[in-house]
């Protein structure tokens, strides 16, 4: 029997690509969505049993048929790893409807779009898993963070319906909150003084994320937080 795929959607220099290698060492298939393929699909050519799915998370229907056709390609998917993100950066006073809107689309809706499309396959697999990342946004509204932190919210706040549902059922749903400076080459190219120890390693966040799926169900996490040792909190 094929192995169940690991799906991850938001796949980019940093967490996505460090998710999709992680996920991918265990041997078994792995999806990468993304909305352009060219960075995809060079990773893809690098990891066994692994695709590049085109798909903005952003257009829900678009992201369900995409899923679709991943389950009949690669195989029924039992681990979503959620890692699609959109900010907009301003104050009340400066960002738009529209970013709000967007910020929501790809942070909580294409999440609610994307677990409607996998529930029913893990059901018929007897369990699944489902990891979102997620921000401390979610816990506070920065003054220039307005767009952003109200979708990160509104995303933590669905993961917890979902989890509080789906546990019974066999299904771990969790967070993991990133608090700091994820390290990519843009990031690198804003703060080129800063040191390693002050980024997030998305490495690390990878394994992390792949520990959640092998917790005993009977301590299972709902919320972790990543953060570097040396992020005030």
């Amino acid at each position: 029997m094929t192995s169940p795929v690991c799906a991850v959607i938001g796949v980019g220099p940093g967490n996505g690509a460090a998710l999709a290698q992680r996920f991918a060492a265990d041997g078994g298939p792995v999806a990468l969505l993304s909305r352009g393929t060219g960075f995809s699909q060079a990773l893809a050519r690098q990891l066994p049993s692994a695709r590049a799915w085109a798909c903005d998370a952003g257009q829900p229907e678009a992201l369900q048929a995409t899923l679709a056709q991943v389950a009949e390609a690669q195989g029924p998917v039992g681990t979503l790893v959620y890692n699609a993100g959109s900010g907009a950066w301003g104050s009340v006073e400066e960002v738009s409807g529209a970013d709000l809107e967007q910020c929501w689309r790809v942070n909580t809706l294409g999440l609610f779009a994307a677990m409607q499309a996998v529930l029913p396959g893990m059901k018929r697999l007897g369990g699944g898993q489902i990891i979102v990342i997620g921000a401390t946004a979610s816990r506070r509204g920065g003054a220039g963070a307005a767009a952003f932190a109200q979708a990160k919210a509104a995303q933590r706040t669905l993961a917890e319906s979902m989890a509080r549902q789906l546990w019974p059922q066999g299904i771990h749903v969790a967070l993991i909150v990133i608090d700091g400076i994820v390290d990519t080459p843009r990031a690198r190219e804003r703060m080129p003084d800063r040191p390693e120890s002050f980024f997030v390693q998305p490495a690390a966040v990878a394994e992390s994320a792949w520990w959640l799926t092998r917790q005993p169900r009977s301590a299972w996490s709902f919320e972790i937080e990543a953060r570097p040792f040396g992020e005030k909190w």
